[in-house]
Parts: structure tokens; C-alpha cells; sequence
């Protein structure tokens, strides 16, 4: 069976980690990115240039969106020279960026009216598990539009999990998050305290990693940072107000995750004791 033409758009971080192990499966991969120095390294790995997103779907039978933010992923593809407006009917759409459930609920409907199928595909793990093909895809859509994803997605994912309909893959990857964040700003907190005490962090770091206060940002502390944290806690925000009830801890996340990007960048608790600082002074 011939293997799909696939395009990347946005072929930013995870993009083009994404475009080399394409490349390595042997898939032939149409490339677009506003950033001109970003689309060269995608060229140099290997991809084929295109001018615009409408480029991408005339050339493409399945297209991987990983552009940064929802309003992205709309112009990349609806607008005039938008993606849908160059793929051929039975074609394939995935969209790897972070966006609201309503959001890739409203674009699936648009793919269909064209019979294109659409694919709910946030990814996690992070930059780490991109390089190494580790990465794990919350996928919401239909069976068989999983199914046709799992030999592309395979190339640099690990582990696929369908868990839905379409939306559920965004709400799957945004519980992720705020739990990565809820604890990412616990560990701000827990060690400044810890440290106030004069306990050495990378011990105590030992210690509950053996024990229940364990979790993925403990362990990948130095890793870790807070770049989007923002934006998941606000793509959270408009979940939590479609609702229409009160979820106080998740509010407060969203604040405290303000500074915490700023905090691990410049002071943050050394829990790996690799020179960070324990405490404020």
C-alpha cells in the first residue's frame, strides 16, 4: 500500500524532529513555515519547500498542524491560501497543537464538509521524547482516521492513545498539563520551605522520589520549564467557564504560573543540585 504525502505545517521544535524521523521512515514531506529560518533547517532535513499552507494540502495526503497557538492553526488552515483550500477530498488533517475543544471540534466539521478526515492529536512528553521518536499522542477522532495515523505517528511517537471523539485529545492533553503545572509550582513552594531549614534539596529530591510525593516534574526538575504554561492554564480557563462552576485550585494555578517561568529561569528551588538556588534571599 503506497504511503501517504505528508505535510508539515510549522515545522517549529517538535515539528522538525517530527520531519526527520519522517524522513528516516521514508515519507516524502512537504514543508511550511512563517519563520523563514526555521523552514531552512526543515529544508535541510530534508523536507520539500512549500510557499503557503494551500501548497501544503495540493501536495499533501495528510498534513500534521504544530503550529503554536489556535489562532494559528485556524489561518494555516481556512483562510484563502489555507491548507483546506488546496487538499483534495480524502485527504487527512491532524492537529498537534495545543487549542480548545471546541476549537478542533468546529474545524473537524469544516474538514468533513470537504471529506477531509480530521485528527485530534495533541502530543506530550516534550522536546526530549521528540528527538528520540518517544513522544506519546492523545488522538480524539475516528477509528479509522487512528488507524490511518498509526504508521506516520509511529515514526515519532512511542505510544498512541485514542481517547475519544474529537476533543477529547485536547482535553487529555490539558489535564496532563495542569497536573505537570499544579506540581511544577508545588515544587517552587516545597523548596523554598524545604530549603529554609537547611536540608540539602537533591536529598530530599532522592527521598520522595522513592515515595508518594513522586511525580514527572520532580523528576525531570532541570527539564522542566514553564514557556506554556500560560497558555494551557487559559485554554483550561475557557473549559472551566463553558462549564460554568468553580474550580478554585485551577484558577490559582493559573496565577502562581505567571512567575513560575521567570522563577526556574532565574531562582529557582536546586532540587537537582546542579547550582540552582534553595531559597529567595
Amino acid at each position: 500500500m503506497a504511503q501517504d504525502r505528508i505535510g508539515i505545517i510549522g515545522p517549529g521544535r517538535m515539528g522538525l524532529a517530527m520531519l526527520k524521523h519522517l524522513k528516516k521512515a521514508g515519507f516524502n514531506v512537504t514543508v511550511y513555515d512563517v519563520n523563514e529560518a526555521q523552514l531552512g533547517k526543515a529544508i535541510d532535513a530534508g523536507g520539500i519547500e512549500a510557499g503557503s499552507p494551500r501548497e501544503v494540502g495540493e501536495n499533501s495526503d495528510y498534513i500534521i498542524v504544530g503550529v503554536g497557538f489556535e489562532p494559528e492553526v485556524y489561518d494555516c488552515l481556512t483562510n484563502e491560501t489555507g491548507a483546506l483550500s488546496g487538499m483534495a477530498a480524502g485527504g487527512a488533517i491532524a492537529v498537534c497543537s495545543t487549542a480548545s475543544v471546541g476549537g478542533v471540534q468546529d474545524l473537524e466539521q469544516r474538514c468533513r464538509e470537504k471529506g477531509i478526515s480530521f485528527l485530534d492529536a495533541p502530543i506530550a512528553r516534550g522536546r526530549w521524547a521528540a528527538d528520540e521518536g518517544t513522544l506519546l499522542a492523545l488522538v480524539g477522532g475516528t477509528v479509522e482516521t487512528v488507524e490511518r495515523s498509526r504508521p506516520i505517528f509511529e515514526t515519532f511517537c512511542s505510544d498512541i492513545e485514542h481517547m475519544g471523539a474529537v476533543g477529547h485529545g485536547q482535553v487529555a492533553k490539558m489535564m496532563n498539563n495542569y497536573l505537570l503545572w499544579v506540581n511544577g509550582c508545588a515544587l517552587i513552594e516545597a523548596g523554598r520551605l524545604a530549603g529554609s531549614t537547611g536540608i540539602e534539596l537533591p536529598k530530599l529530591r532522592k527521598a520522595l522520589m522513592m515515595s508518594s510525593g513522586d511525580s514527572a516534574a520532580l523528576r525531570d526538575w532541570d527539564r522542566m520549564t514553564f514557556t506554556w504554561a500560560l497558555k494551557d492554564m487559559q485554554m483550561m480557563e475557557k473549559l472551566m467557564d463553558k462549564e460554568n462552576q468553580s474550580f478554585p485550585l485551577a484558577s490559582l494555578i493559573k496565577e502562581l504560573v505567571k512567575d513560575g517561568r521567570s522563577i526556574k529561569a532565574s531562582n529557582p528551588p536546586d532540587w537537582s543540585g546542579e547550582g540552582g538556588i534553595a531559597k529567595r534571599d
